[in-house]
């Protein structure tokens, strides 16, 4: 990758969404590995001529090239960088909701290379056919790391204790989490904290206390806003129980 004051070549990066502009244009919003998340103006690249259109979709590894400043520098090239096959379709909906979240949670123009680096690893699985919900799981976590709302999943907030793997814990955003009995309702098993601290989610109890654990991490982070991807999910989840 070169750069200079106004040019950009080769950066390392993926489109997490697009739209168009005027007729044959589209903005698009990406997110590279050494600019952070940025939107990019790319003309030309609906028209029936244009070499890009196939290239610039989401989950797609690729090497852009832009040039300007301004909040929509102007797109100058585009290659793929990696693996190009599409994302199974009964994975598209975890890579959307991955894409809604760098979006609503990420600031533009803050370099995040070790997040950058989990969502590439992230859609590797789901590429992959890897489990689905550690690989969700493990993606919330590293997000949650990476842009300073980490958990601290070793020690329990009124003791300073380590986490125990026989006892039961409420997480409380912003907070941390506290020793609980063992039948308070939404009791978290120690067992599963340590499991996602070591990003090791195997049985079925450690996946659904880490997801409302991490659900609940999200949820504060995002300030009651709600997320597309969830509800559509809640709405094909409804749908499948009619039928």
């Amino acid at each position: 990758m070169t750069r200079n004051p106004r040019r950009i070549q080769l950066a390392a990066g993926y489109i997490l969404h697009h739209r168009p502009y005027r007729d044959t244009s589209r903005i698009l919003e990406v997110f590279t590995r050494d600019f952070g998340r940025l939107s990019l103006f790319a003309r030309g690249v609906r028209g029936p001529k244009s070499k890009l259109a196939a290239l610039l979709q989401p989950f797609q590894p690729l090497l852009l090239s832009w040039s300007g400043r301004g909040e929509a520098p102007q797109l100058t090239g585009a290659e793929s960088s990696g693996d190009p096959r599409p994302l199974p379709p009964q994975r598209l909906m975890a890579g959307f909701y991955f894409n809604e979240l760098l979006l609503k949670l990420t600031t533009r123009h803050d370099p995040l290379p070790a997040l950058f680096d989990a969502y590439d690893a992230a859609l590797t699985g789901l590429r992959q056919d890897a489990p689905l919900e550690p690989t969700l799981r493990v993606f919330e976590k590293r997000l949650l790391d990476a842009i300073g709302y980490g958990l601290d999943l070793a020690t329990e907030i009124r003791t300073g204790r380590a986490i125990e793997p026989e006892s039961f814990y409420h997480f409380r955003p912003a907070q941390g989490l506290l020793e609980v009995s063992p039948d308070a309702p939404g009791a978290i098993a120690g067992r599963s904290i340590i499991s996602l601290a070591r990003e090791s989610l195997a049985d079925r109890r450690e996946l659904d206390d880490s997801r409302r654990l991490l659900q609940a991490a999200l949820s504060h982070c995002l300030e009651g806003r709600e997320l597309t991807t969830r509800a559509v999910a809640r709405s094909i989840a409804r749908r499948e129980s009619l039928t």
